[in-house]
């Protein structure tokens, strides 16, 4: 059940599953790039898993290193096609611990009833970027629940940009389930990317219950609100889709759609589809876009009509 505590002009935060409290001192929910400069949070934990990232060797992706503000991070690069043209590129960010990657399988098979690998990009020829974040394998840092792992997606997309194969005007960002969610928030936070692709996201990050390690009832206002993304959709300055199963996440979809009048964020509940089912035709269906969207600004659209119709191809 969802309650509102209190209205303001400048604090309207719903509660999610947990019950998450509003008050006037909330900050301006269309300004959370400049929330996230003025506020400094200590919210951190160690991984489990601190295991290096691994190799490719079928030469799909290549190993590389791009440089965060904690310092040098592990990343998966498909290779340069070698053919003197500038390609569009997206990163991709997966569910799960979304700050570590297994290099080792990200281009072996995915059945296509759960291809967390979003393979159809890469197959589609669009330059595909796996970052590892903050405290992922064994990179610098800790986990910050979605806090500071934002700078490390942005510092991603600046080392994807200097690559000569990659058009740096045509950048795209992509995440699935906990790694959604994470995308979700990089577009409240920039309009970096040409356009964001959400898969699965929740309204609030307390919703993924112990898969994230914070007590969220000993933690600060500042630090839950800077971690619901429901609360900053209004921040959002470029086209933005949040994208679900109906037998998904669902719920936090429609709370999001029902509140939010951006423009620029586009919603799709697809029918007959789950929170893993989607991926594969969603993506499908994206990349074949993507590769149209060659304008001076994105030309992107869809519908849950389009989702639909794609779940049935093979």
């Amino acid at each position: 059940m969802f309650t509102v505590k209190k209205f303001s002009a400048l604090a309207l935060l719903l509660v999610s599953v947990s019950q998450f409290a509003v008050a006037d001192s909330a900050p301006n929910p269309a300004s959370f790039a400049t929330f996230r400069k003025q506020f400094k949070t200590q919210v951190s934990y160690e991984a489990d898993d601190r295991s290096p990232v691994g190799t490719s060797s079928d030469n799909v992706f290549q190993s590389v290193r791009y440089q965060s503000a904690v310092g040098p991070m592990a990343a998966m690069l498909t290779s340069d096609p070698n053919d003197g043209k500038k390609h569009p590129a997206i990163i991709w960010i997966t569910g799960g611990d979304s700050n570590s990657i297994d290099g080792t399988t990200l281009s072996q098979p995915k059945p296509r009833s759960n291809d967390q690998s979003a393979a159809a990009y890469r197959k589609a020829g669009i330059v595909m970027m796996f970052p590892t974040l903050r405290g992922g394998n064994d990179n610098p840092g800790k986990h910050e629940a979605h806090f500071g792992e934002i700078d490390d997606v942005l510092a991603a997309a600046d080392y994807l940009a200097q690559q000569p194969w990659v058009d740096p005007a045509r950048i795209y960002l992509g995440g699935h389930s906990t790694g959604g969610t994470l995308v979700l928030m990089t577009a409240e936070a920039s309009k970096r990317f040409r356009a964001v692709f959400s898969f699965g996201p929740v309204a609030n990050l307390r919703d993924y219950g112990k898969m994230i390690p914070v007590n969220f009832n000993k933690i600060s206002f500042a630090e839950q609100v800077s971690r619901a993304p429901y609360y900053w959709l209004p921040s959002v300055q470029s086209p933005l889709f949040i994208i679900e199963g109906v037998d998904g996440n669902i719920n936090s979809l429609e709370l999001m759609r029902s509140k939010s009048s951006n423009p620029y964020i586009k919603f799709l509940s697809v029918k007959g589809a789950s929170h893993f089912t989607i991926l594969a035709p969603g993506n499908e269906l994206i990349a074949r876009k993507i590769l149209l969207d060659d304008g001076a600004v994105s030309n992107l659209k869809f519908t849950e009509s389009e989702m639909i119709n794609e779940l049935s191809k093979k």
